[in-house]
């Protein structure tokens, strides 16, 4: 096999050579390596020998923007800097001003709904595990076209199924890292098992989370319940949906809404089911293991949840952050 030799004024080139479909979701990255931001997604690289890359080394965070208000921006922050300070991760300068990076970068790439994406590496240095050796930590932020779910997704429901594989221990499934490869695994058996989403088993048999989405379920006798944070990541649409649920208590929809465990079989015979994730905020779901759930339609817990935390991401003042404008 013939190898060609590719330097510094052909690299672009080779990089463009073959038109990648999925890069049209891709809207700016801002790098501490470059000190700047791009917007040509065949640009949005980052070192082989950056910890991230070879050894999983880094966390990351997740946001939300729509109508250029950026939702919850301070609760996910808060996060992703408890991930990085319970594995010895320190942010580079530049983290100072992540509030401006993030909002300028958004208004570079051109879509008032898209997501955030905050990734803290170790940092380029070597092949090894040794943490050590990386000098410095490198921040980057990229901007992707928002999501779209299909619509029969909320209006009739989704199934689930039960992963096999070994959900992580209470230290690792606290962390929001980037060593993701039992998540991947689980999405993997979802797709093979002719749906999109697993959810895992903690190791008394109840219920943890899904590949990136918490879960919650509503009992027959109207208690609203989600799985403990002992075994599962701090969900922060998760924990909206917990606060935002008392009104339904109030309303009279649920009789209480509790943290818990959930045995598997109690999962089977809930009243409604149900996904929480950053992206969608709540998908419904009416078939587990081929199980049918409640009456095997979206209930109405699930369609006041999705419906109050829509209104949330919009409306409220205090827990969105508007992007503003460019002054130049």
């Amino acid at each position: 096999m013939f190898l060609e030799q590719i330097t510094k004024e052909t690299f672009y080139s080779a990089l463009t050579v073959e038109t990648k479909p999925w890069h049209m979701n891709y809207l700016a990255m801002y790098s501490t390596q470059w000190k700047g931001f791009v917007t040509d997604p065949a640009l949005m690289l980052i070192p082989a020998d950056d910890h991230l890359v070879h050894r999983g080394d880094g966390v990351f965070d997740v946001m939300r923007c729509l109508g250029n208000r950026i939702y919850q921006l301070e609760a996910h922050l808060k996060r992703f800097e408890t991930s990085a300070a319970a594995i010895s991760l320190m942010p580079p300068a530049e983290y100072a001003e992540i509030r401006e990076i993030i909002k300028a970068l958004i208004r570079r790439a051109g879509e008032k709904d898209c997501l955030i994406r905050v990734t803290l590496s170790r940092g380029p240095g070597g092949y090894t595990t040794n943490p050590f050796e990386c000098p410095a930590g490198q921040l980057y932020v990229n901007i992707l076209r928002h999501p779209v779910y299909p619509g029969h997704y909320f209006s009739e429901g989704i199934p689930i199924i039960t992963s096999q594989i070994p959900t992580k221990r209470s230290f690792f499934a606290t962390i929001k890292s980037c060593n993701y490869l039992q998540n991947v695994l689980m999405k993997m058996e979802a797709v093979k098992a002719g749906c999109q989403y697993a959810v895992g088993l903690d190791d008394l048999g109840n219920l943890a989370e899904g590949s990136t989405e918490n879960i919650g379920i509503v009992t027959r006798d109207g208690i609203l319940k989600f799985p403990e944070f002992e075994t599962t990541l701090a969900g922060v649409t998760l924990q909206r949906a917990f606060e935002l649920a008392k009104s339904l208590v109030a309303e009279g929809l649920l009789n209480e809404a509790r943290f818990d465990k959930i045995p598997l079989a109690e999962a089977y015979g809930a009243a409604e089911m149900f996904l929480t994730g950053t992206s969608f905020s709540v998908l419904p779901v009416v078939k587990h293991d081929g199980r049918t759930i409640g009456d095997g339609r979206p209930g109405p817990v699930a369609s006041r949840l999705f419906a109050l935390l829509e209104a949330d991401a919009r409306e409220n003042s205090n827990l969105t952050t508007e992007v503003g404008v460019d002054s130049d």
